[in-house]
């Protein structure tokens, strides 16, 4: 089967797009950012990702308020979506007007940040803050106006739960985070889905960083 995106979707061998079921499971990037005039934004993003050692990114379709508020205030945080506020981070995307919270509408409360002025979720075991370094419009290869933008901060400050912190190193597993799949599918990661592997000799020291 080949699904060609160069044909009308009509003429394609399935009903929807496949990308998303097979780039997965994609961490979740729940996103909070502030305006310059103070007001809070929330949202998660799948098309997010660590992009260096203390770099993250993730990818808005449209200008919506979390690309645009990390750009007025230049910061944005990252916390961590877990099996447990998977209802908080479904309630997160709800299309709100530009200034309506979304920690008030889903009920979040936040918690604050130690270097920049986005609030983190907190109930989130883990989070990221960021300083925004820049957004690449995303020109598709026919040209015209960019529809997609890649938001880029780099991470200052991490907070982690102590609860997740064994022998110096975070616990992912025990944080039960969740990814996203295709259509309307999540992944949640365990400690029994956790396996190790080791570089092979030669390949440099083994890092846990």
């Amino acid at each position: 089967m080949h699904y060609d995106l160069d044909v009308p979707r009509e003429a394609r061998a399935l009903p929807h797009n496949p990308l998303k079921a097979i780039v997965a499971p994609r961490p979740i990037g729940w996103i909070s950012s502030m305006s310059r005039d103070g007001k809070l934004n929330l949202a998660p993003y799948s098309f997010f990702n660590a992009v260096a050692d203390n770099m993250v990114a993730f990818s808005s379709s449209g200008r919506k308020d979390a690309m645009t508020f990390a750009e007025e205030g230049r910061e944005f945080v990252c916390s961590l979506a877990t099996w447990d506020l998977r209802d908080g981070m479904n309630d997160s995307s709800a299309p709100l007007p530009r200034g309506e919270s979304e920690f008030a509408f889903a009920k979040l409360a936040t918690a604050p940040s130690q270097k920049v002025r986005p609030p983190r979720v907190a109930a989130s075991p883990a989070a990221l803050e960021c300083r925004w370094l820049q957004t690449v419009p995303l020109v598709p290869l026919e040209g015209g106006e960019a529809k997609n933008f890649l938001v880029i901060g780099q991470v200052v400050s991490i907070y982690v739960d102590a609860a997740y912190v064994k022998d110096g190193m975070v616990d992912t597993g025990a944080m039960h985070p969740i990814m996203r799949g295709g259509y309307f599918d999540y992944f949640h990661a365990t400690q029994d889905t956790r396996f190790q592997m080791r570089r092979p000799k030669g390949a440099g020291e083994f890092s846990t960083s």
